[in-house]
């Protein structure tokens, strides 16, 4: 056994030398991340009523990441395990363990590549399209991108058709999005250019998303397509960094309603110096008032929403209640320090008002007080420790529930420990 062994090994030799000298570079990377956070909610996420009891728990991810690359191809596949402390028993035998990406990436030279698989889209800042890595889960795409890239420009096409399952041999393709992604198809376009000679990148965005409606039980589905188009405009020197971006939306939502529908930011953030910052902005989403012949409540779609719209995700990340769409008109003021290398923290103040009124109500939301404080424990290893309240309104207590008279705060706690543990080259 052992002369076969070794005789085969020398077979081989030939053809691994050949591999050696005729592929250009490969590189394999394994990183894990382990990022347990714990949670103390007494009023996140929807408004509490007076007499409720706060809630508290740790979630975790647990994932698992390999990456393969050379010069025209790429691959890449990360598993993880996301839930919270004590939700699975000590004697496990139906586990959580999935694969949350798996994309592979072709260049065909020149610039020009394609990209297929699951995998997260983030385009700009996050508005419209984000990973959302702030959720124990994240947010992922089956889809497909084709790309083209140079110094100055890249464009981005994106597919993607989503179906239940593959055992349909006839009856129309009804997708329940319930139980998948949230639309049947979508083709986007990204466009982005970058100037040679000033700190200024402007991009484009045309998304056409197929929603899907109907009854499955009758195989009858309609499709309705919404469009989302916009730009993204930046500028960074060594002090200021400008931001704003303008989308808007047209064609049919789920509801087979006709829309016409509009968002603005602006922002603008100064570094005194490495210790001191400060940052403001505004942000428009247009609301509907239940009345008129389109609907005009703007949906950012995919976007990071607790990126923007106040930590306690009071806003698109969580929905309105009793049917209101009122939009969202959001005043931000804030403060950046970094105490030491290793340690900064910022502190956010948010006015938000709605767009359009709610019945007899003043637009007048509430305001809300976001800190966090991040400190890198060592090489890989970062704690972050957060705290907001905010204080609402009767207008707060119609489109969200809850008691503005009643105390609202949320604090957590958060261990993220990523290394990357193997990296060979050959």
């Amino acid at each position: 056994m052992k002369t076969f062994y070794w005789s085969f090994l020398l077979m081989l030799l030939p053809s691994m030398a050949y591999t050696q000298n005729t592929e250009k570079e490969n590189e394999f990377t394994m990183s894990m991340q382990i990022r347990p956070r714990a949670e103390y909610r007494n009023g996140a996420l929807t408004p509490r009523d007076e007499g409720v009891a706060p809630t508290s728990f740790i979630n975790n991810r647990a994932r698992l990441s390999m990456d393969y690359k050379r010069s025209d191809l790429e691959l890449k596949m990360s598993a993880q395990h996301v839930g919270v402390w004590g939700q699975d028993p000590q004697i496990e035998k139906n586990g959580r363990f999935m694969l949350n990406e798996a994309w592979a990436k072709m260049n065909f030279g020149e610039g020009f590549f394609a990209q297929l698989g699951r995998q997260s889209l983030i385009y700009d800042d996050e508005r419209i399209l984000g990973g959302l890595d702030w959720n124990v889960a994240g947010r992922y795409h089956d889809a497909l991108k084709l790309g083209y890239a140079n110094k100055n420009n890249e464009v981005h096409l994106i597919l993607a058709f989503n179906q239940n399952n593959d055992n349909r041999t006839s009856g129309g393709t009804y997708y329940d999005s319930s139980t998948g992604q949230p639309y049947k198809n979508m083709q986007t376009v990204w466009y982005h250019y970058k100037a040679d000679n000033v700190p200024f990148g402007a991009s484009l965005l045309f998304m056409n998303l197929g929603l899907e409606t109907g009854d499955k039980a009758m195989d009858d589905s309609h499709t309705r397509y919404l469009q989302t188009m916009g730009t993204y405009l930046t500028y960074k020197n060594s002090n200021w960094n400008l931001d704003g971006a303008f989308y808007y939306q047209m064609g049919k939502n789920k509801a087979a309603d006709k829309v016409s529908a509009l968002m603005g930011s602006i922002q603008a953030a100064y570094a005194f110096d490495q210790t001191w910052g400060a940052v403001a902005s505004f942000d428009y989403l247009s609301g509907d008032k239940g009345n008129g012949g389109k609907y005009k409540a703007f949906d950012p779609l995919y976007g990071t929403h607790h990126k923007f719209y106040g930590a306690m995700d009071y806003f698109y990340a969580s929905t309105f209640a009793n049917g209101y769409a009122p939009g969202l008109m959001d005043v931000r003021i804030g403060g950046r320090f970094r105490a030491s290398s290793k340690v900064d923290m910022e502190l956010n103040y948010h006015y938000f008002s709605t767009a359009v009124k709610v019945q007899d109500l003043k637009k007048y939301l509430g305001s809300e007080v976001d800190y966090q404080i991040n400190w890198s424990i060592m090489k890989d290893v970062k704690l972050s420790a957060g705290y907001s309240f905010i204080r609402g309104t009767k207008t707060m207590d119609a489109v969200k529930t809850g008691n503005h008279k009643s105390w609202q705060d949320w604090g957590w706690l958060s261990l993220n420990i990523n290394p990357k543990i193997l990296f060979v080259k050959w």
